[in-house]
């Protein structure tokens, strides 16, 4: 199916691995151009190497109050518009309410919060003039609470909160915004989780996704490749009514309403 993506420029950040390579990939399959955004120098350009499309490579850290602004005019500079960001970079950390601290609360919020919304402030008028398209990856720890993850939860929480009133602005501005929750998809960082778990419970590896999958009430985890093509879909004008939607690609974890 042609998603009428071709030519079009898309920034991806957390781009290094994982989701946010996946997004990058098949991106350039649909001929999009390419911002890939991350702190690994080294990974990003592995990423540029598969992608057979105008790649530009910006090394940098999201935290950085000063830094999104300058994604955004780089990215101008080498190809002269900007049709669509995807916020993907973020992850916070995991562990008992009580024992985690100011600082880990702040990293939390720094990248996949504020990361994000600079991005969208800084590329905001971009956007506008091409009608473009904003997909944050945000995560079903946002909708359903967990104690284990606080941090987590409330950042995507907020990170939801702030898709549908971009979304309601946009309306007005000709920018389409909507979000995805990934489920538990097996990327490095869930590959690590998953290899403690086999060790912990004495278990071979292979067993361990399948135990702690029925754990969470789904048949699987997801790949890296799943959340990428509806990311492309959202991307794309053939998903012109979805504004404010939020997309869960969870394997039914989610059941609330």
């Amino acid at each position: 199916m042609d998603l009428k993506l071709s030519g079009k420029v898309a920034i991806v950040t957390g781009a290094s691995r994982g989701i946010g390579r996946s997004i990058a990939q098949v991106f350039a399959t649909e001929g999009v151009r390419l911002v890939l955004v991350a702190r690994s120098k080294a990974q990003l350009e592995e990423v540029a190497a598969s992608c057979p499309v105008d790649t530009l490579v910006h090394v940098a850290d999201l935290r950085d109050p000063d830094v999104p602004a300058t994604v955004i005019a780089t990215a101008i500079e080498h190809f002269g518009q900007i049709d669509i960001l995807i916020n993907n970079a973020g992850a916070t950390k995991r562990g008992d309410f009580l024992t985690l601290t100011d600082a880990e609360w702040d990293d939390g919020f720094a990248l996949k919060f504020f990361g994000a919304m600079r991005l969208c402030r800084a590329v905001w008028e971009h956007l506008q003039q091409r009608q473009g398209v904003i997909v944050n990856i945000v995560g079903v720890g946002g909708r359903t609470g967990s104690a284990e993850f606080t941090i987590g939860g409330s950042v995507n929480a907020a990170l939801l909160n702030m898709t549908k009133s971009l979304a309601d602005r946009g309306v007005k501005d000709g920018i389409r915004v909507n979000a995805i929750n990934p489920g538990a998809i097996l990327t490095e960082r869930l590959k690590t989780r998953v290899k403690s778990y086999a060790s912990e419970n004495r278990i071979e590896e292979t067993v361990a996704p399948v135990l702690m999958a029925q754990a969470l009430g789904v048949a699987r985890f997801g790949e890296p490749e799943e959340i990428a093509r509806m990311v492309a879909f959202l991307a794309s004008p053939l998903s012109e009514y979805c504004q404010g939607s939020v997309v869960d690609v969870d394997g039914g974890q989610t059941r609330t309403l």
